[in-house]
């Protein structure tokens, strides 16, 4: 099968970016970190408008009734720009949690959602601005719970709540596997991007230190990582949007395996590229290097999904 995007899903992403790209979602997340949420907000609100929240609400609910290869192409930008906040919970697992008017005001980007699904998904990511918390069951979540604890990344802002045992397998846990893989890609396709333009314009012994044939030679392992796992991403979406369906929490898993893989590969590539500037707090480079690698472990570990692949 030739599987491509769609002219209105490639249209889709492009708006998506230049959305992005003029927001600073570098400054939004460094807000969100300290728990001073406004400028995250206020791009929620305008990624509602151009529906990201709305993709997979029925129509009956005001959403667009959209399938999972438009899921990933809203994740794998909202991962290139590393934008903060529940939104795999929001717009990929929630929409198949909820009923009635909520279910509209989560397509209308008035209600932010978020998950706990123990063991893979045990602490409620910004559980303090969600409006809502479920477990994989449907169940709604009460109490304050506990928290922010401490995470690697520290936009993800992860609490613990009470009496979280849903344990329920299905299409809600598959589709949040996929967002995030989906996530994972567009955060390395970022990471390779930048350290391609950075190896242009940075010297030593007065050449371009992308001329070297060590520095080609490691941004090219990237390259190839990051385009054998794009079709398994994409192939898992076509699955779970197909008569294939039988076979998403399978093609979910690999892609999520691949995806880790290569955005992991990515980020050891551009600090290594980037060298001391990349240690630090001001550079961006270092927003991606801890999003990819609390993504890496998020909603099951590589270790989970080789399994759940093999069995």
């Amino acid at each position: 099968m030739r599987f491509r995007l769609s002219p209105e899903q490639r249209q889709f992403a492009a708006t998506l970016h230049e959305l992005l790209g003029g927001a600073d979602t570098a400054a939004a997340a460094r807000a969100w970190a300290a728990g001073e949420h406004d400028r995250g907000l206020k791009l929620w609100r305008a990624l509602a408008d151009v529906g990201v929240f709305a993709l997979l609400v029925d129509e009956d609910h005001g959403g667009l009734g959209a399938g999972p290869v438009d899921l990933v192409v809203a994740c794998e930008a909202l991962g290139y720009h590393a934008v903060s906040g529940p939104l795999v919970e929001s717009a990929a697992v929630a929409p198949a949690l909820l009923t009635g008017d909520r279910l509209t005001a989560l397509a209308e980007g008035d209600l932010l959602a978020t998950v706990v699904a123990p063991p893979e998904v045990p602490l409620a990511l910004d559980a303090d601005v969600a409006g809502v918390v479920l477990d994989l069951t449907g169940a709604e979540l009460t109490g304050a719970g506990t928290g922010p604890e401490r995470s690697i990344d520290p936009p993800r802002r992860l609490f613990r709540l009470p009496a979280a045992a849903g344990r329920s397998r299905g299409v809600a846990f598959d589709r949040g596997v996929l967002a995030v893989a989906a996530q994972l890609l567009g955060a390395g396709q970022w990471l390779l991007d930048t350290s391609v333009a950075y190896a242009k314009q940075r010297t030593q012994y007065g050449r371009a230190i992308g001329e070297y044939q060590a520095i080609k030679h490691l941004l090219a392992d990237v390259v190839t990582r990051l385009e054998l796992a794009r079709p398994l991403l994409y192939g898992a979406a076509v699955a779970g949007d197909t008569s294939a369906g039988d076979t998403f929490a399978r093609d979910v898993s690999a892609a999520k395996v691949m995806a880790g893989e290569a955005a992991l590969l990515a980020a050891r590539t551009a600090l290594q590229v980037h060298g001391a500037i990349g240690y630090t707090a001001e550079h961006d480079l270092g927003l991606r290097l801890t999003k990819v690698r609390a993504l890496a472990g998020a909603w099951g570990t590589g270790s989970f999904h080789r399994v759940r692949v093999l069995r």
